[in-house]
């Protein structure tokens, strides 16, 4: 518990400083001048400056971002990926069944080839039965425990501190020129509301993702919402545009991405009226981070490095654009 209270901490003093940063002569310091950082800083003007041909009124600056590989990093694997194998494990001495049965079998073996090839449905299947069986309470604090103790393979630092500095001045900044923030993801909407605010300053009810479908029922007497092992909707590609027009009722101005699974809600926010924005990051460096793209199993970004230029959108080069990646350990 101490070790969470920590993390909290840290992670508000990082919101402090990103705020300060914000209203400073450079509200983006850890951005290298150039191209996307001009982009970024001309858009945010243009459409926060009275008497400007683009102004927009406070209500309508609503920006999006997605998650993993955006806001924090998403290599080796998606991070809930890594959370939901410690589940199996965690969960194995109550399912002896899982010993010979795919895809339990190899991420108990950890056996990472045959999860691969399990594609899609056996992550799937994999996410639900880890995620399932307990209330969002309950389980957004088994997210909260295991972020206070697991560790990046590579970094060697709780994942929670893996977030992208520039990207937290992004937010800061968006925000002290008005701008109400949501995140889109794929990742399990109720996995990111164990953490996000305390991270990035983004309360839950601004967080949309993929979810299992939910159950009300009175247990020994409280009422309660039980998660179950069925798949509700998928917050990915085509989902993106639909989740953010189900939950938020308005076009967003302003869209951020990393992968082709964010393409379809960055074409359907920038092709809206009036001034719009758009803005991909390429992991491009492998040396304070990783360098992929259109030959990964996470975070593939192809036709959005092909088509995002020619639709006007901002692609940001890791290794070019921002002098630093991660906040300092602290």
């Amino acid at each position: 518990m101490k070790s969470v209270v920590k993390h909290s901490l840290v992670a508000v003093a990082l919101l402090t400083l990103t705020v300060a940063a914000a209203r400073a002569a450079d509200p983006l310091p850890s951005w290298y001048e150039g191209a996307a950082k001009k982009s970024i800083v001309e858009f945010v003007g243009n459409v926060t400056r009275q008497g400007s041909p683009d102004f927009v009124p406070q209500p309508e600056r609503i920006a999006v971002f997605d998650n993993d590989g955006t806001l924090w990093s998403e290599h080796p694997m998606y991070f809930q990926l890594a959370f939901a194998l410690d589940r199996v494990k965690a969960l194995a001495p109550k399912h002896p069944e899982w010993k010979t049965k795919q895809p339990f079998k190899a991420a108990l073996e950890g056996d990472m080839k045959t999860l691969a090839a399990s594609g899609e449905k056996g992550l799937l299947e994999l996410v639900m039965v880890t995620h399932a069986g307990n209330t969002p309470d309950e389980f957004q604090k088994i997210v909260r425990d295991w972020l206070a103790t697991a560790r990046h393979p590579r970094f060697k630092r709780h994942y929670n501190e893996l977030v992208y500095q520039p990207m937290l001045e992004l937010l800061a900044y968006l925000r002290a020129n008005g701008f109400k923030i949501f995140i889109v993801s794929g990742g399990g909407v109720e996995f990111m509301r164990a953490w996000v605010e305390g991270v990035y300053g983004i309360p839950p009810e601004q967080v949309i993702g993929s979810s299992i479908k939910t159950k009300y029922e009175v247990r020994n007497g409280v009422p309660a919402i039980i998660r179950l092992p069925q798949v509700n909707f998928i917050d990915d590609k085509e989902g993106k545009p639909v989740g953010i027009n189900q939950h938020v009722g308005r076009r967003p101005i302003a869209a951020f991405g990393n992968s082709d699974g964010d393409f379809q809600m960055l074409e359907w926010v920038t092709s809206g009226s009036g001034t719009r924005f758009g803005l991909l990051v390429h992991h491009d460096d492998a040396k304070r981070e990783y360098a992929y793209d259109r030959k990964t199993p996470f975070g593939r970004l192809a036709r959005g490095l092909d088509e995002g230029p020619k639709r006007g959108w901002t692609i940001v080069s890791m290794k070019d654009d921002w002098r630093t990646i991660y906040p300092s350990a602290r």
